[in-house]
Parts: C-alpha cells; structure tokens; sequence
C-alpha cells in the first residue's frame, strides 16, 4: 500500500478523496476543497490492478464491486480525477510502458474489416429496445445533441441536432440521401419528412435495421426511405447528400482511407457530405482500454491531424468544419440523469454489474468533454469549391425555415392530413 499511497500524494493536489484500504485503514488526499468523496477497495489484488493499469482497472474494479464509493457518486470521484490529472499527467514506469505498448499496437486494434465491424456493432447496439428507450430522447438520437440554452431538454437539443445538419447539407426536395450508420432511422425519416429527400440508410445492427425499417414503414415512407444491413464499404450508388453521424469513431484509423474514398466514389460532381464524430484535441492516441473492452471494441476518436490526411488523398474538399466543445459533455449529462432515474427499470433488464458499467460509461465520457479533450467535428465535404455559398449566414437562415417546416409539419400531423 505504500506505492499507493505515495502515487495518490503525488496525483491528488486538488478536492477531498478519502481512501479505505483492504484492511480498514484509510487516507485522505487533496486540499479539502469540493465535494468529499470516499471510496473503499476491497482487496489486494484490485490495488495492484490499479497501480499498474489504472485507465483499465478502475472501471473493471467499479462494475465488479471492489471498488466502491462510500461517499459522494461515481461521477464525483471521475471529475476529481480528471481535475487532478489536468494540472499533472499522471505518468509512472508501469502505467507509462502500458500506455506507450497501446498506443503502438493501436492499429492492430482498431483492424475492422466487414466481419468484425459487425461484430463489434451487435456488441453494443443489438441491446434491449427498451435499454435506449431509459435514457435517450423519444427519436433515439444516439450522438451528440446541439445544446443551445442550458435549459434545452435532450428532446429539445436532439431536434435542434438534425435541424443543422439538415441546414449544413443544403437539402432541396427529391435529392438522393445516403445515411451511413443510420442508427434507429430518426435522422433518415427527418430528412424524408421535412426536406422531402429519398433516404438510404445503412447500418450494420440487425436490431436498428429492423426497427428503422418498420418506422419507416408506420410513417408510411417505404417507398422513399429503406434502410439496408450493410457494410458502407460495400455501397456503389451515388447520391446528391451524404450524411455520417456517430459512426465515423467505429471505422478505426486503419480504414479511414475506405472511408472517405467511398464518400468520394458515391457522392456526386455538385454533391455535399456532412460527417459528424467525436474527435480530441490533444492529438494522436488510443481509445481508452475499458471503453474498448467493454463499450466499443474497435472504436477510435481521432485528431484532426489523423483524419484530414485521408480526406485530401481522396480528392474531397473541406468547405467547413466546426468544432462542437461542451455540447456532447451536456448531452451525456442529459443521458446520465435520465439513466439513473431509470435504473430499476434497467437492472430488471439486466442487472447491477451491467448498470454500474453503463454508469460509469456515462460518467467517464461526460468527463471526457467536460475537462478532458474530447470534442465533436463536423465536417462539410464537397469535389468542387464553388458548391456551397461563401459564408456560413446560410446555415442559421435554413435552421429558421426548416423551424416552420416542421411546425407546419405538426399542424398537418394534429389535423390527421
């Protein structure tokens, strides 16, 4: 316990972390300063894991109950983490050699050919129906939200999300529109519904293809939106508007090239692609172990520096990029608190090690943007310069009607029309 002891002295400069030891003895770190938060490790085997991969261990360690937190929450005990390993990396000869070997190995890691794509897909998004129904909005959008006030509800910044991105695309009745990672089909069926596009969609969950499938079906929109359980690799048509949300982070750094050589393959000579994805600041790394071993295997966020490389080698253009900071951090906090009021519910479908992951989930990527150096990108692609008007004043201008498309959308709904 004395290396322990000694690594927390050296991290913990800033809040109030009391830690029991296996054997009942405890220790305080910190200033004093913020919520007071106290956890318990249960054993010496949990310590040494900690010690020599903590990114790993405290996640496993919290699902399985060997850690546990006596005082104040999980999130609590993260943000102090994340607080204090801003003002000094937290950077030792074990947890250092481990942290090199993956950033190393990570395109070993990050290897998705089609079969292992979908593999890694159904691992997270072949779950309950009911799970995404506890937490996220009525549509399931299941990515960053476009936060504009911070009283918006999530179903709020969810629908002011597929407004810009519908804006961004510069969207005009009867176009073809592919989707890649078309999710449960809320985006498609907008972009159907409001700017009267014909949507395809692909994704490689058999759950989200089935039921994007049949919302398509019930909106009465078959005929011009079809989602399809395929690999985007395998797409050869070619499409006025190409549109990417939340799906970029699963192609893994070794196909980026795959990637935007199909959007330039399918995407018309007077053609917009829009990509929206977590990205980070800081550079060049690997996705944190647990993340990968737990959430999504084979997942990467890249640097900018990673992915404008591929962009140019396929001949797109970047006619805009906009960084997203703090929106995602308010999108997960608006997931958590919904998790967490849903708990009961969600441990009945599961149980409390499956809950504790997908807490800390929650809270360890809320974290990410919060204090840490996850952002969200959104790219707009073209093959030509003159495609898209000069400035960007077009884009809070289509927001505004695509707001009165949708009420009247609404008032046609109400009157059964």
């Amino acid at each position: 316990m004395a290396v322990f002891d000694a690594l927390l002295k050296h991290t913990i400069r800033q809040g109030n972390l009391r830690v029991i030891d296996p054997w009942g003895g405890s220790a305080t770190y910190g200033d004093g300063s913020g919520v007071a938060v106290a956890i318990r490790v249960h054993d010496l085997k949990t310590v040494l894991k900690l010690l020599f991969d903590p990114q790993l261990a405290v996640g496993e360690a919290y699902m399985d109950e060997k850690l546990t937190v006596e005082s104040g929450t999980i999130y609590d005990l993260i943000d102090l983490a994340f607080r204090n390993l801003g003002l000094k990396p937290l950077t030792y000869p074990l947890s250092g050699l481990t942290e090199r070997l993956r950033t190393a190995l990570r395109r070993v890691a990050q290897f998705n050919p089609a079969s292992r794509a979908r593999s890694n897909v159904a691992h997270h998004y072949d779950l309950s129906d009911t799970l995404y129904d506890l937490f996220l909005d009525a549509d399931r959008q299941y990515s960053c939200a476009y936060v504009m006030d911070p009283s918006d509800t999530i179903e709020t910044a969810q629908a002011q999300k597929k407004r810009h991105l519908a804006a961004k695309l510069l969207l005009e009745p009867g176009q073809k529109i592919l989707d890649i990672g078309s999710g449960w089909g809320g985006l498609g069926l907008y972009l159907a519904t409001i700017a009267k596009g014909d949507v395809t969609g692909l994704t490689l969950s058999s759950e989200q293809h089935r039921v994007s499938n049949q919302r398509a079906k019930d909106a009465g929109l078959s005929e011009r939106v079809r989602f399809a359980l395929q690999d985007y690799r395998a797409e050869q048509g070619l499409y006025d508007r190409i549109i990417s949300v939340g799906m970029f982070e699963h192609v893994g750094i070794t196909h980026f090239d795959d990637y935007f050589q199909m959007i330039a393959r399918c995407l018309k000579e007077d053609g917009v692609a829009l990509i929206h994805a977590i990205g980070r600041a800081d550079g060049p790394g690997h996705t944190n172990p647990w993340i990968a071993k737990y959430i999504f295997p084979g997942g990467y966020s890249p640097a900018l520096s990673e992915v404008i490389p591929a962009i140019e080698r396929a001949g797109l253009i970047i006619t805009d990029i906009e960084i997203l900071r703090m929106h995602y951090a308010e999108t997960l906090r608006l997931w958590r608190e919904r998790f967490e009021a849903n708990r009961a519910k969600i441990r009945a479908l599961y149980d409390e090690r499956f809950c504790r992951m997908w807490e800390f989930y929650l809270a360890s990527s809320e974290a990410c943007f919060t204090l840490g150096q996850s952002v969200n990108f959104q790219f707009q692609l073209t093959k030509r310069v003159g495609v898209v008007p000069i400035t960007r004043d077009y884009i809070a201008e289509r927001e505004d009607a695509l707001r009165q498309m949708e009420q009247q959308q609404m008032v046609y709904a109400m009157a059964g029309e």
